[in-house]
């Protein structure tokens, strides 16, 4: 068998917001990019179009990613190119999660991150020999070259015409142990770092100015890899960035002189995950966070001392959570400096510790799809509250948050902290807190 062309498709869930798609397919890009170069390779964004199912063939290979609140949409459009011949790989983090579960439906599922199997896949493919399952879990080293982006592959998703932030990667894995988070089962609990060079090349030959890392914890690395991060900020300072974001945890406030480095490297903001500022619910929080309410302040205080702005991620419904949570995270971030902030519901996504103490509990909300499981939903029983009283509480929460009295509040706040750039941090606060008011509306959906 000859391949006549492999395909690579990311479900749609929101479509264009104002020309653009707000989630670049960075996974499937890097996964292009290991297809042999005499292969003809494609990504389908169904964000930005209609998917072409009726030009696939049984000499096609289709790969389809999914995450968990996107794997019922990604087994519909499986079944429609199924019928059509051509043969589907089924991966992403929710494959990952729960592989007997996509097996049970899926023709090949591949497990884990796939910079090894997904070569063994297409050429087992050509040869005819495709296997059902194929896992890669083995957290390959990031220091050694891997999928680094072909040309061809940025020429065709165009990212600055058609995604609003381009997604960079620099270190890949979390070593806390969150009961809640889905990262340890998917990217492993090793950080692993990719080398200074190669990041560099991949900004300049992409033309990024901005950009969001994806990793899952880059501040650890301010504790666990100082001289990495040393080496990694001063490179980024010689380079003409706008700005760039990431993800952190509390102790990045605890190195002031990585903080200096990190803001003449162009860091415009952490989001930083607080988790919660009930310190009942420390044992949940893996070590990343206390609960502390003052330890908290002190973090957003230190942070802006050297110019980097602070996008607070906050989760509720914890097990010492209860109705006036709510209003006292409200008292919170209305007293605080936050530039920004993130509000979600505790979702027990599986292969999580959280899900199986719900389910041992009989805890979990009975289901037949996985829409629901997109962070703005209450999936499950709460213990100090109504199921109700979760979504009302939360449904409240959002409606102050993201009013625009709140909204313009954060942004004048960064406006004065920052008045040599006003318009830039204004600019960043609001944005940020547009984004976030925007998907929450899928709480309504």
């Amino acid at each position: 068998m000859t391949i006549r062309k492999v395909v690579l498709i990311q479900p749609g869930r929101d479509g264009r917001v104002l020309g653009r798609a707000t989630s670049e397919p960075y996974t499937l890009m890097r996964l292009a990019s290991l297809v042999p170069s005499d292969i003809p390779v494609e990504i389908w964004d169904e964000d930005l179009m209609r998917l072409p199912v009726e030009t696939l063939g049984p000499d096609d290979m289709v790969g389809i990613s999914a995450k968990t609140l996107m794997v019922d949409r990604a087994k519909q459009i499986a079944g429609r190119i199924r019928e059509r011949g051509a043969a589907v790989v089924m991966g992403g983090t929710h494959t990952t999660l729960v592989p007997d579960e996509v097996a049970a439906w899926a023709q090949v599922i591949a497990v884990g991150e796939g910079y090894r199997t997904w070569p063994q896949i297409i050429r087992d493919f050509d040869r005819g020999s495709l296997q059902p399952r194929y896992v890669d879990e083995a957290w390959a080293p990031l220091d050694s070259g891997i999928a680094v982006l072909q040309d061809r592959v940025l020429r065709q998703v165009d990212e600055h015409r058609n995604y609003w932030t381009p997604y960079l990667e620099i270190t890949r894995g979390c070593p806390r142990s969150c009961t809640f988070c889905t990262a340890i089962r998917v990217s492993g609990q090793k950080m692993r770092l990719r080398p200074v060079d190669e990041v560099v090349e991949e900004i300049q030959r992409r033309r990024l100015k901005r950009f969001f890392l994806t990793d899952d914890n880059f501040g650890l690395n301010f504790r666990l890899f100082p001289e990495y991060m040393e080496q990694l900020l001063r490179a980024l300072a010689k380079l003409p960035l706008q700005g760039w974001t990431c993800q952190a945890e509390q102790m990045v406030a605890d190195y002031p002189d990585l903080l200096a480095l990190a803001r003449a490297a162009h860091l415009e903001k952490f989001f930083i995950g607080f988790e919660s500022i009930n310190p009942g619910n420390r044992r949940e929080l893996g070590g990343k966070a206390r609960g502390d309410v003052t330890r908290s302040r002190q973090v957003i205080e230190a942070v802006h001392r050297h110019g980097i702005g602070v996008v607070g991620l906050f989760v509720f419904g914890f097990d010492s959570d209860t109705p006036e949570s709510f209003g006292a995270l409200w008292d919170f971030v209305r007293t605080s400096e936050l530039d920004g902030v993130s509000v979600t519901i505790l979702t027990p996504y599986p292969g999580t510790v959280q899900r199986q103490e719900l389910l041992a509990a009989g805890r979990i909300l009975p289901h037949d799809t996985w829409e629901k499981y997109n962070t703005n939903h209450v999936t499950y029983i709460p213990a100090q509250m109504t199921v109700a009283q979760l979504q009302e509480g939360y449904d409240w929460l959002c409606r102050k948050l993201y009013g625009a009295p709140a909204i313009l509040r954060r942004g004048l706040r960064a406006w004065r902290r920052a008045p040599d750039r006003a318009g830039k941090r204004m600019f960043s606060s609001f944005s940020t807190d547009v984004g976030y008011r925007w998907e929450t509306g899928h709480r309504n959906d």
